[in-house]
């Protein structure tokens, strides 16, 4: 397996440097007439890539290479879409906790039998399951995995424990959330 690894920074005998090419910044310097910085460069990025539009149309060529970026022509809108991205990347950092309607109530061994969506519900055995779960979240694909069902899989035949319960519901909101911004991004039409 090969892994590509592209941090933020690289340091050299001491010495912090952003690692973003010095083109890109003059590039965007000079068509946005402002200095923008390494961290909203990353977060506009982050909000790209979290695009419906930009999923779309660039399907293909997501398949088989890495993703290319296109930087919008203004500056107010491409700062609107760093502070998403900014929201979003601490939202899967899961820097907080989110409230959630989601619940899990019935009492039970809390072991994952088997794992399957009904009218709202992921039950993980005959008598439990976890309730008010959006269809929209249960159907949230990252990487051709069904996120929350390869969670709870992942745990099959085990014992969820009270802080892994807790988890799954935050991963719930997060996603649901996630799916927010995702409208809030693609509202601002940048690959028109």
């Amino acid at each position: 397996t090969t892994c590509y690894l592209a941090p933020l920074y690289t340091y050299r005998n001491g010495v912090k440097t952003p690692n973003i090419n010095p083109s890109l910044i003059s590039e965007l310097t000079a068509k946005y007439g402002k200095l923008p910085n390494e961290k909203d460069i990353l977060s506009y990025i982050y909000a790209v890539v979290y695009s419906n539009q930009y999923r779309t149309k660039y399907a293909a060529f997501l398949k088989t290479d890495f993703p290319r970026i296109p930087f919008v022509e203004n500056y107010e809108t491409f700062k609107i879409l760093s502070e998403i991205g900014r929201e979003l990347m601490d939202l899967h950092l899961m820097k907080r906790k989110l409230v959630s309607s989601v619940k899990f109530d019935v009492q039970g061994s809390n072991v994952v039998d088997f794992v399957e969506y009904k009218d709202g519900k992921v039950f993980i055995n005959k008598e439990q399951y976890f309730e008010d779960v959006p269809e929209k979240a249960w159907n949230f694909y990252i990487g051709g995995y069904q996120v929350l069902d390869k969670w709870l899989k992942s745990r099959k035949k085990r014992e969820l424990s009270s802080s892994e319960i807790e988890h799954f519901i935050q991963i719930v909101e997060t996603i649901n959330q996630t799916i927010e911004y995702m409208k809030k991004i693609d509202e601002k039409k940048f690959l028109d």
